[in-house]
């Protein structure tokens, strides 16, 4: 098919979706990449069945120096049998399988930064990967989850410290996390272990921490709400016993602090608007990932939910900033030009989404992001190279199927 005509049909499909009537507001995050970390008391003694799917065709149409574009046509599979022992504790297990259409072989372990230091093993056919989760809900505000974790979208973090398409193609992270819910005060913290190591492997450890929290100033459902996002994320490369390749140890840090107010007007077609700023900062303790130590980035949106479309405006200005879990279009580091940087990123997106939530694990997204580039100078090995402005956009279909059957109850 020609690249216009694809392009055609997308839009078609795109706009066709808006145009069909719908009972819910359109948010892709909550239909489709989230999942509910709650545990119902009345499933105590319960075994079920759980097949849990995302069928996508993601093209991201990237121009520019920052990162190439490439598309992502497959699908993830998750099937697990569920467990309730006690009306407090979850059990959870499975696996989950990874399908590119038209891929012959996968890497063993993660896909979230295809790097050295992921190991050189090949599986065939799938991407296939075990999968285990114990919950503990130790009273009404507080769960601990270890094993594979609620992750992505779960974590609630802001788009340039989030790459919203991990949700489809990265690994489930793994390892222990502690979930806090209450009227005033939201947190989530994790430890996420990327990749594990044996006595003389020839790549390194690697582990992410993160803190994503919400202080809320007063109740979600005001007329007006405010509250501010407060998040941090910290990655380590490196361990004491693989063998000794000259690659330093690398530890690097995303910060981020801000103030964010929601007018929950619930009118017969505009439900909300939201509206805030956020302050970013970045720190490299170890290592030589990027050429700077610290730097720093700006982040405002305001975006609105009419009937049941979304529509987001956003503006994120930055310098000698890198983000861990996000896209490089907000970065200052080219992956494009190996060794080359911009002396700072100011870009402006526009966001518009539209969802179906047919049923409680059934539901259906199409997405469109637009990112503007302001000219921005880049050092290369060459010198100094202008960039003039660019615009690059991405849009994606996206299909949610998650059945829970009960197979008998003890």
């Amino acid at each position: 098919m020609k690249k216009h005509t694809l392009l055609t049909t997308w839009a078609a499909i795109f706009f066709c979706g808006i145009l069909f009537p719908l009972n819910v507001i359109a948010q892709i995050s909550d239909n489709l990449y989230q999942s509910d970390y709650t545990i119902d008391p009345a499933n105590k003694g319960s075994l079920q069945l759980s097949i849990d799917n995302i069928t996508f065709l993601k093209n991201n149409e990237y121009k520019g120096e920052f990162i190439k574009g490439y598309t992502l046509p497959g699908f993830w599979l998750r099937p697990t049998v569920i467990f309730y022992p006690l009306e407090s504790i979850k059990l959870e297990l499975g696996a989950q399988a990874l399908r590119f259409w038209g891929a012959e072989k996968y890497p063993t372990f993660a896909y979230a930064d295809i790097a050295t230091w992921k190991g050189s093993h090949f599986q065939r056919g799938f991407h296939l990967l075990p999968y285990f989760r114990a919950q503990f809900q130790l009273n009404s505000k507080l769960q601990i989850v270890a094993g594979n974790l609620y992750d992505g979208a779960n974590h609630r973090l802001i788009e340039p410290f989030y790459n919203p398409e991990m949700s489809l193609v990265a690994d489930p992270e793994s390892g222990v996390q502690l979930i806090y819910s209450s009227k005033r005060f939201d947190m989530d913290t994790w430890i996420n272990w990327d990749s594990f190591i044996f006595d003389k492997e020839d790549h390194p450890e690697a582990f992410t921490v993160g803190i994503s929290s919400r202080l809320k100033y007063n109740k979600k459902e005001s007329a007006v709400h405010f509250y501010s996002p407060i998040q941090l994320l910290g990655q380590h490369r490196g361990g004491e016993i693989d063998v000794d390749n000259g690659a330093p140890v690398q530890m690097i840090f995303n910060g981020a602090a801000g103030l964010s107010v929601l007018w929950n007007i619930n009118g017969s077609k505009l439900k909300h608007i939201e509206t805030g700023f956020t302050g970013a900062v970045f720190y490299k303790q170890k290592g030589n990932l990027v050429p700077f130590e610290k730097g720093y980035a700006n982040y405002a949106y305001v975006q609105a939910d009419v009937d049941h479309l979304r529509l987001k405006g956003a503006f994120w200005t930055s310098k000698d900033f890198a983000s861990i879990l996000g896209n490089p279009m907000f970065g200052t580091v080219s992956t494009t030009q190996e060794n080359s940087c911009f002396s700072q990123t100011k870009v402006a997106t526009l966001h518009a989404e539209y969802s179906r939530k047919f049923a409680k694990g059934y539901a259906f997204g199409v997405d469109f992001d637009g990112f503007y580039h302001f000219p921005v100078d880049m050092t290369t090995a060459e010198g100094v190279i202008a960039q003039k402005s660019s615009f690059s956009f991405s849009f994606g279909v996206y299909f949610r199927i998650n059945p829970v059957f009960l197979l008998k109850k003890f």
